[in-house]
């Protein structure tokens, strides 16, 4: 079970979360779903399709990407939170930034998913103070830099020390485990030879005993593997996302929510 404010979601199946990115310039689809009402619009496609739950973005992490000001990203995301209420699934703000967390919270957000893993002053705190559920996520480096030349003696030891720290940090500020996710951090900070470390082990972070999101959709590892361009991996990404499951994620964050459900449906059917 996954607390999200007043949301509460069975883990007995694995869930779908829909990437929402209201930015110019995210590595997929900057650009697409910048104004509001393509953001909204996108957003109810999403619903339609079998999401869970909806990750919206206003600032894009892909490698290299630009910072992007607080009254910026505020202005990027609240008026799609606020064009989505009623809604019968959660929503996701996707920032580090505390004052986003608390705004899009107060916005009706149910959920924030952090690739700073709430380690921002004051960002425990934002969560704490309600009832909201996190992801943490692990990366090394800034978006800025963290492709340049990521090291490791043992990726999948390090994620996992890394990631049980937080959570203990997320519960030492009285965030419950049931409202804690936790995130590996494909593509953050890692060469094409951790990710698939992490991916091939990533039951082992079962251990921490909280759910596990992986976000594989479109990356560039899977273009490395397949020599696709950014459009042109949603086999893929499909693909990537029934792994993750069966090596443990409890949620999987993507882009192309119809066909991930798809085939987690006849995996759920095969499996049964």
């Amino acid at each position: 079970m996954l607390r999200c404010g007043k949301f509460t979601l069975s883990l007995d199946r694995p869930l779908v979360m829909g990437i929402v990115n209201a930015t110019p310039d995210s590595f997929s689809d900057g650009g697409q779903h910048l104004q509001r009402e393509a953001a909204i619009a996108h957003a109810y496609q999403l619903i339609a399709g079998g999401a869970d739950i909806l990750d919206i973005g206003g600032e894009s992490t892909r490698p290299g990407a630009a910072e992007v000001g607080e009254q910026e990203e505020l202005d990027r995301v609240l008026p799609v939170i606020e064009g989505l209420q009623g809604i019968n699934v959660p929503i996701s703000i996707d920032t580090c930034k505390p004052a986003v967390m608390r705004a899009a919270l107060a916005a009706g957000a149910s959920m924030v998913n952090d690739v700073n893993a709430l380690l921002a002053e004051g960002a425990l705190q934002a969560v704490a103070r309600g009832d909201a559920a996190v992801c943490l996520m692990h990366k090394q480096g800034s978006p800025q830099t963290m492709q340049q030349q990521p090291r490791y003696l043992d990726v999948v030891a390090e994620v996992g020390t890394f990631l049980r720290e937080r959570v203990a940090a997320a519960e030492a500020a009285g965030i419950a485990r049931d409202r804690i996710v936790i995130d590996p951090g494909f593509g953050f900070g890692k060469t094409l030879a951790h990710n698939l470390a992490l991916l091939r082990e990533l039951d082992k972070l079962n251990e921490l005993d909280v759910p596990i999101l992986a976000g594989l959709s479109r990356k560039s590892m899977l273009g490395a593997i397949t020599g696709r361009a950014v459009d042109d991996r949603m086999a893929a990404s499909v693909a990537a996302a029934l792994l993750a499951v069966q090596k443990g994620a409890a949620i999987v964050r993507v882009h192309d929510v119809r066909e991930t459900v798809d085939a987690l449906n006849i995996w759920r059917a095969v499996n049964s």
